[in-house]
């Protein structure tokens, strides 16, 4: 057996290692050409229904993608959003000598943290991710306080999805059980809400005064005037 020969876990010669490394090459370059085609047709889907989309592979690229959209100086309105923070969107925003107004900041009162909700909305840009989205376009997004919702459904403003393709579902009925099983959990736990989600990991639909499944909104097209642009990513961001 040669040195470079990989062994299992009872010392049996399994294969060599230069053939492991073309194997795993080869795996990797599958999987990334199963994201680039869904990417795609994904795109095709959303600019059937009247938004501006476009498949990148990176977040980095997503970032750069963001950048082009919003010149600097403008006032950005991020809700709650794993992603747009994940891409490093808040702080390159901010570089450029934009206004980024989020609600995230624990120092603000009651009173401010509501003027900032507001705020967000009436921003320039409405920066934001999808909870899921279905293979023939429809946005599914699912909301506590129904600020984020709001800002998707209506607006003067331009409105940026930036989505990970972790967050396709086959069909609605599946998105929505995303949006409550897989979205939800996790923003309760982060968020401390007693809820049965948070303990248990799972959606039970419940009563409890902390649910934060309360308002549920269904993009079937781009809503009219304003302009809606979805950047597709081709790996895992947010919940």
């Amino acid at each position: 057996m040669e040195k470079n020969d990989i062994m299992d876990e009872n010392s049996q010669w399994v294969f060599p290692l230069g053939e492991a490394i073309v194997l795993t090459n080869q795996f990797d370059a599958a999987r990334q050409e199963h994201r680039d085609r869904l990417g795609r047709t994904l795109v095709k889907r959303l600019e059937e229904r009247g938004f501006h989309a476009l498949y990148i592979q990176t977040k980095e690229e997503a970032l750069s993608e963001v950048l082009k959209l919003i010149p600097e100086g403008a006032s950005v309105g991020v809700p709650g959003s794993v992603t747009i923070r994940e891409i490093g969107a808040m702080e390159k925003l901010a570089e450029r000598g934009c206004s980024v107004i989020h609600h995230w900041n624990p120092s603000l009162s009651q009173e401010e943290r509501m003027n900032t909700l507001r705020d967000e909305l009436l921003a320039d840009y409405f920066l934001t991710s999808s909870n899921a989205i279905t293979l023939d376009g429809l946005l599914v997004n699912i909301d506590g306080n129904g600020n984020r919702v709001s800002g998707m459904a209506w607006g003067k403003n331009t409105l940026i999805f930036v989505i990970g393709l972790n967050k396709v579902s086959n069909s609605l009925d599946e998105a929505i059980a995303r949006t409550r099983n897989q979205a939800t959990p996790p923003n309760a736990l982060r968020l401390h809400l007693q809820t049965p989600c948070a303990s248990t990991g799972r959606c039970t639909d419940c009563d409890s005064p902390d649910r934060a499944c309360k308002a549920l909104l269904v993009l079937e097209r781009a809503t009219g005037g304003r302009t809606t642009h979805v950047i597709l990513v081709g790996e895992d961001l947010g919940f």
